[in-house]
């Protein structure tokens, strides 16, 4: 038969008949629609075949009147499997369970290793990883994606440069690299303070140490504003320069703004697919049936399954798809202008200090090409100019 597997799977008995008028019987079988097969004889008055489970009351009634008898010699397919397993089922049950424990604990986070950092940046990479829900206990298939996770702290901690993420098992390894601080010079150690760079003197408080310049001045880096050497010639003493020195520096800036600007927005609507994937092949689990938007910015997210050591072939996927539109933004040459301004107004802002001030803008240049406004801007900042330099011995 082609397809036994398929009456395996139904559940069939392979039987003996005793009994003469065998072929009448099987006549029999055949007007009420019995399907019979693999039917051998035996000898003169006994022979055997296989048939359906199902028709086992069908073929009592047939042989009723025949004068043979049946004996069922071998029992096969699904339902004689699950009724023995069903005896068995304490066993089926706990083995079932115990590979489901082993799979949750497999997909568990046990350990988040942070290196590269001090113990203060550490605690507060846990910290951020704790409010993200990334924490030991947690279900790895729960929580962001390593990327989503870097991105995360890049974005809340300012003393961190880089930081890698990524899975190894069940632990989570997390490599930092801190921002270099400038190094700074000991209080008490003796120290000049110097021009960081070339300013105009608008402002001095010497706390410590003699000022060799004054207001007005016109320094350049590297230039002694204020001594650690005091006192008069032969009673001279080294302490730390210490003071505020202001002075007016200047920068430039060029920024080019188009009057015309295509760009896409998000709608804020969005459809979600999940799939489960096994090697190359995946079965959706639960899908949207409207049509997909005509314009949309796909992003898909996988999460990986661990038994114990081993990755299995098997995958979580999401795909979420976010509809989004062509907008059209256009400027006036004025309104460009303005822009332009305020982009390099920001832009300056992120390389001061926090605590200089823009005393003065101009605009040095501006033209139309290509469909943009150039606009070349001078600023005048007041800050702090001073930066100490150490007094090495011999000076």
């Amino acid at each position: 038969m082609k397809n036994e597997w398929m009456y395996r799977v139904a559940g069939n008995l392979r039987i003996r008949i005793v009994g003469k008028g065998l072929e009448r019987l099987l006549n029999e079988f055949t007007r009420r629609g019995i399907y019979v097969w693999n039917v051998r004889r035996e000898d003169e008055n006994s022979l055997t075949c296989y048939m359906f489970l199902r028709d086992i009351h069908h073929v009592r009634v047939a042989m009723r009147k025949s004068g043979c008898k049946l004996y069922v010699l071998e029992r096969r397919g699904a339902p004689f499997w699950l009724k023995t397993s069903w005896k068995n089922s304490g066993i089926v049950v706990g083995l079932v369970a115990f590979m489901c424990v082993v799979f949750l604990l497999s997909n568990m986070i046990w350990r988040i290793e942070v290196t590269g950092a001090n113990p203060e940046v550490e605690h507060t990479v846990r910290q951020q990883l704790k409010k993200i829900g990334v924490e030991r206990g947690a279900l790895q298939f729960v929580i962001p994606t390593p990327e989503a996770i870097q991105r995360t702290l890049m974005n809340n901690m300012d003393t961190i440069t880089w930081i890698g993420v990524e899975w190894r098992g069940t632990t989570l390894y997390c490599q930092v690299v801190e921002k270099k601080k400038p190094t700074q010079t000991k209080a008490n150690a003796p120290q000049h303070l110097v021009a960081k760079k070339k300013a105009i003197i608008t402002y001095m408080f010497v706390e410590q140490g003699q000022a060799v310049v004054e207001v007005n001045d016109h320094v350049v880096p590297g230039q002694l504003l204020v001594s650690g050497f005091i006192g008069k010639e032969g009673q001279t003493e080294i302490v730390p320069a210490r003071g505020q020195i202001l002075g007016e520096t200047w920068y430039k800036s060029t920024v080019a703004v188009p009057l015309k600007t295509t760009f896409y927005m998000l709608t804020g609507k969005k459809r979600e697919t999940h799939y489960v994937r096994f090697w190359s092949w995946k079965v959706p689990v639960f899908w949207n049936h409207k049509e997909p938007f005509s314009q949309f910015e796909k992003q898909v997210d996988e999460k990986t399954f661990r038994f114990l050591t081993w990755t299995l072939p098997i995958r979580y996927e999401k795909v979420v798809w976010r509809e989004k539109e062509v907008a059209v933004r256009e400027y006036s040459y004025e309104q460009a202008k303005t822009a332009a301004k305020q982009i390099a107004r920001e832009q300056l802002k992120r390389q001061l200090p926090a605590d200089a001030i823009i005393q003065g803008e101009k605009v040095l240049h501006e033209t139309k090409e290509n469909g943009k406004v150039k606009v070349e801007m001078h600023y005048q900042v007041i800050e702090n100019i001073a930066t100490p330099q150490p007094i090495i011995q011999g000076d």
